[in-house]
């Protein structure tokens, strides 16, 4: 990290052309479900999902806005993009099988940087047992974008909404919150530094698990199916890319509902919460404003609470109200405060 050097054994993608550089891609590509009828190379991917609802999401990273290679090395880059984009799926209850890939180079990569990025892409494939069934490869002027399109299943009676939440509904979140972005600060901190001067090299030790949620974050897979064997189905769901407190207001809004948060209830890992206050940061911000844990977010009946209660993978966060009684964060010494979102904005200056 932080380090640039030339690489004798490179490859010029202008040397390769685009054909060549799709076939080494297509080479390392292995099919595993019976759904896919045609991947890569013919004029589109066919798939069959026997009558099962079909769900298709796509995403778009771009260099120096959704990711900094100075301290993103292009594997775990590969992997993310997979993953942010399966996290779409399965916060439709559904089951990622699919994707696509398109990517976007400037001439600075060489076939060796794509191979590594597309290492990162398939072994998240492997990992969460989809497909990769086509995309697209161009030039760019101006770095590297990766579009991913990712398409899933599911019987229609199982599909979940955003705008499905009741009054009354618990409100429940998988793993902890704030870590991703912890990690983003901590790689913004060591980067700062070694620009300021290169012979101080970067020290994260002791940041391992925040480091892994900026850089290697894992869609919930094992949150849908463990409620399947919980045999609940979650009344509305979403997943946290853009902060805990953004998420619940699409969900409030969606469902035309209240909320009360409560502040002691959010769950936060230690290692997140220790670095966050040396940093001088509020640990409880870094989780509802923060964004990129890619956990799964829903509610349900409250007769459920008993599946919950303790549960290892949950944590029960609060609840829904009538939307007269608004958004509210209900702090640790019990006042009550409107709850803000201060998450991710594409367009914001």
């Amino acid at each position: 990290m932080f380090q640039s050097g030339e690489d004798n054994n490179r490859t010029e993608l202008s040397e390769l052309g685009e054909f060549a550089l799709i076939d080494s891609i297509s080479e390392k590509v292995k099919i595993t479900q019976s759904s896919t009828i045609k991947g890569i190379g013919d004029d589109a991917a066919v798939v069959s999902y026997g009558g099962m609802e079909t769900v298709i999401s796509t995403d778009m990273l771009i260099e120096g806005v959704h990711f900094d290679l100075s301290y993103v090395p292009l594997k775990h880059l590969g992997y993310k993009a997979v993953a942010v984009n399966l996290s779409d799926i399965l916060a439709m209850n559904a089951i990622p099988q699919h994707i696509t890939v398109s990517v976007a180079l400037s001439n600075r990569f060489s076939k060796e940087a794509v191979d590594e990025l597309y290492t990162g892409i398939l072994n998240a494939c492997e990992t969460y047992e989809v497909d990769l069934i086509g995309g697209d490869t161009t030039s760019s002027v101006a770095g590297l974008m990766i579009s991913i399109t990712a398409v899933g299943a599911a019987n229609k009676e199982d599909i979940v909404y955003r705008d499905g939440a009741k009054d009354t509904n618990l409100l429940v979140v998988s793993g902890d919150l704030g870590g991703a972005y912890m990690g983003l600060q901590m790689l913004e901190r060591e980067k700062g530094i070694f620009e300021e001067n290169a012979k101080i090299q970067p020290d994260l030790t002791g940041m391992e698990y925040i480091l892994e949620r900026q850089l290697k974050p894992e869609p919930r897979k094992d949150v849908i199916l463990e409620l399947k064997t919980m045999d609940v189905k979650p009344t509305s769901m979403i997943d946290v890319s853009d902060g805990l407190a953004s998420e619940i207001f699409h969900l409030c809004k969606s469902s035309n509902l209240g909320v009360e948060l409560y502040e002691d209830k959010i769950p936060i890992d230690q290692q997140t919460f220790d670095i966050a206050l040396e940093n001088h940061l509020d640990p409880t911000t870094c989780a509802l404003s923060g964004g990129e844990d890619y956990e799964l977010l829903f509610s349900v009946d409250i007769n459920e609470f008993e599946k919950f209660k303790g549960h290892p993978l949950f944590k029960v966060i609060g609840h829904f109200t009538e939307e007269n009684q608004g958004y509210n964060l209900i702090a640790k010494n019990g006042t009550r405060h409107e709850l803000q979102a201060q998450g991710w904005n594409s367009f914001k200056k």
